[in-house]
């Protein structure tokens, strides 16, 4: 796996930042669907990150439609996907990102009712902000 201090921001797969821009956007679905395509083609080292970063989006995709029961099976798996890349892999800052990921499906975790009602809580939604951060698009 590449050191994240040897990253050069115009490193970054356009895939995986269209990604991102779609999740702090909420919008888990489409980010799932970017991700995918990348982690479709995509055969190197960060193979796994990727598959983790898609079972998140789908976690809070599912949490967001009421799918309490996917969004429950989902949450387990990301940890496994994204720890052996922690702390930091691709300029996320990991440690953070699960925490801020636990923490927004805290209730979903603990819940053993798959049909009971549980608020998404907008204040709690993760977003992935990475450092260093992409090269800014030339004008």
């Amino acid at each position: 796996m590449p050191a994240d201090e040897a990253l050069d921001p115009a490193d970054y797969e356009p895939l995986y930042l269209a990604g991102i821009d779609k999740f702090n956007e909420c919008d888990y679905y489409e980010s799932h669907e970017l991700w995918e395509e990348l982690w479709t083609e995509y055969r190197g080292p960060s193979r796994k990150f990727y598959q983790g970063l898609i079972q998140a989006a789908v976690a809070l995709y599912h949490f967001g439609n009421g799918n309490i029961r996917g969004a429950r099976k989902l949450h387990g798996s990301v940890h496994g996907y994204l720890e052996p890349f922690a702390p930091r892999h691709l300029g996320l800052d990991l440690t953070a990102f699960l925490g801020a990921f636990d923490a927004c499906l805290k209730e979903v975790a603990a819940s053993t009712d798959d049909t009971g009602p549980i608020e998404l809580d907008p204040e709690l939604l993760p977003e992935i902000h990475l450092d260093p951060p992409p090269a800014a698009a030339s004008a």
